[in-house]
C-alpha cells in the first residue's frame, strides 16, 4: 500500500507500474439461504471455509451476508467473466448459502442491517449514520489500468458522459423493500445518500484533481482518498480508472459484455482525451431518467434528446476496434442481447409477473448459480428505439 497523510501535499500514485489498459473486476453479491433466498449472514463462515489459494479474492464486506469476488489483472472482459465464474463456484462449495447477484435484495426489510466489525467500517458507519443501515446493496466495479496520472483524469473526464448508458444498461434493482421501487435501479438511489457519491465536474488536470481529494479529505476528515465513492474515480493506489456505478448482476454473460464496453470505452477516452464534458447537472438530470426507466429511458446530456438504444450503438461501435485490438470482441455480443432482450431490472420485472417475489428471488439465485446459456428466462420482447 502507498504511504499515505492526511496533510500530504500529493497524492501518491501507482499509475504507469504495470501494463497499461488491462481489467480488474470486482463484483458485492448477497449470501441467501437455500430455502426462501433470504439474507443469511454467514460471511465470516464463508470466508473461514473458503479454500485457501482464493484468500484475497473472497472478501468479507462492511454488511454481514455480502461477499465481495475480487478477480485478477485480466486481459480482457471475458478472462475476468472466468475468473469471477470459478470464484462463484469456490464460494457455493463452502456449503453455508447461496449466491444472489442484485443491486439490492428484493425482499430484505428498510433497516434490517448487520455491519461487521472492524475499525474502518466503523468509521464509514460513523459518517454516515444511518444513511448506510437503510439496505445492504451491492455492486459491479470495473477497475482499468492507466499509464499516468494525466491519461488517467483524461480518461475519467471522457467517461463522464457515459454515465447515464452505463447506468441504464447495468440496472439490476427495481424492488426494495419488497415493492416495485418504480426504478430500474433503485440501489443507485441509496448509493447517492452517502456524501462523495455522484459525479463531480471534470478537472482540468491532474494537479487540479489533487487539490479537489486533497480537499475532500481534510475537509471531510477521512483515511485518504479511498473514502470518496463517485460513480467514476481514480483509484490512484492501484493506478487505476474504476468504473463503480453498476448494479451487481445475477448473469455472467451480462457481466462480460458490461465489462467489454467499459473497458474498451476507457480506452477510447484516454487516447482521444475528448474535451467536450457535459456540466453536473446535466448529467444528473440524465443519470436519473436512465436509474429510473432503464433500457426505457431518453435523455440528454447537453444536446438533443436521445434513446438508449441509440446511444448504446454509439458506443459499442467506438468501442469494438480496442475490442478486436485485445481480443474481447465477442464479448460485446452480449450487450447487443442485453439491449434486444432486456437487462437485469427487466428480468426481475418478467420473473414477477410470473410468480411475484418469490420467482424473483428464485431467478436471480438461480441466474448467478448458472451461466446465462445454461439458464435462459423466457425471452423478453424486442425493443425499439421509438
Amino acid at each position: 500500500m502507498l504511504p499515505w497523510s492526511a496533510a500530504s501535499p500529493a497524492v501518491p500514485h501507482a499509475f504507469g507500474t504495470s501494463p497499461p489498459y488491462t481489467v480488474g473486476v470486482e463484483e458485492e453479491l448477497f449470501l441467501v439461504d437455500r430455502a426462501g433466498h433470504q439474507v443469511a449472514r454467514v460471511t465470516d463462515q464463508v470466508l473461514a471455509r473458503a479454500p485457501r489459494f482464493t484468500r484475497g479474492r473472497i472478501l468479507g464486506e462492511m454488511c454481514d451476508g455480502v461477499v465481495e469476488l475480487a478477480g485478477p489483472v485480466c486481459a480482457n472482459a471475458a478472462e475476468a467473466a472466468g475468473r469471477l465464474r470459478a470464484l462463484r463456484a469456490d464460494v457455493m462449495a463452502t456449503g453455508p448459502a447461496r449466491l444472489m447477484g442484485a443491486g439490492l435484495h428484493p425482499t430484505a426489510r428498510r433497516g434490517d442491517v448487520r455491519h461487521r466489525g472492524g475499525r474502518h467500517y466503523a468509521a464509514v458507519a460513523a459518517d454516515t449514520r444511518t444513511l448506510l443501515r437503510q439496505s445492504a446493496y451491492c455492486g459491479l466495479h470495473v477497475h482499468v489500468g492507466m499509464p499516468d496520472p494525466e491519461t488517467a483524469v483524461a480518461a475519467f473526464n471522457g467517461m463522464r458522459k457515459w454515465v447515464p448508458l452505463l447506468h441504464a444498461l447495468s440496472a439490476n434493482s427495481p424492488y426494495w423493500f419488497g415493492q416495485d421501487s418504480g426504478l430500474a435501479s433503485a440501489r443507485t438511489v441509496i448509493c447517492h445518500s452517502v456524501p462523495r457519491t455522484g459525479l463531480p465536474d471534470a478537472f482540468r488536470d491532474w494537479a487540479d484533481y489533487e487539490e479537489t481529494v486533497l480537499g475532500l479529505v481534510r475537509g471531510g476528515e477521512l483515511d485518504d482518498v479511498g473514502s470518496i465513492w463517485w460513480d467514476i474515480r481514480l483509484h490512484p493506489r492501484l493506478g487505476t480508472l474504476e468504473i463503480r456505478l453498476a448494479d451487481a448482476q445475477s448473469s455472467l454473460a451480462d457481466v462480460e459484455g458490461l465489462v467489454a464496453l467499459m473497458h474498451g470505452l476507457v480506452q477510447h477516452e484516454a487516447l482521444v482525451a475528448d474535451g467536450d464534458h457535459p456540466r453536473k447537472p446535466l448529467l444528473d438530470e440524465a443519470t436519473f431518467r436512465a436509474i429510473r426507466d432503464g433500457l426505457d429511458a431518453r435523455y440528454s446530456t447537453g444536446g438533443p434528446m436521445r434513446h438508449v438504444q441509440e446511444v448504446a450503438r454509439h458506443a459499442l461501435d467506438l468501442a469494438a476496434p480496442y475490442a478486436a485490438r485485445a481480443g474481447f470482441a465477442d464479448s460485446l455480443a452480449h450487450v447487443e442481447r442485453l439491449l434486444a432482450e432486456g437487462n437485469g431490472a427487466d428480468r426481475q420485472r418478467a420473473a414477477f409477473a410470473r410468480g411475484g417475489l418469490p420467482a424473483v428471488l428464485r431467478h436471480l439465485a438461480d441466474e448467478t448459480a448458472l451461466d446465462r446459456s445454461a439458464a435462459a428466462p423466457p425471452a423478453i420482447p424486442l425493443r425499439g428505439a421509438a
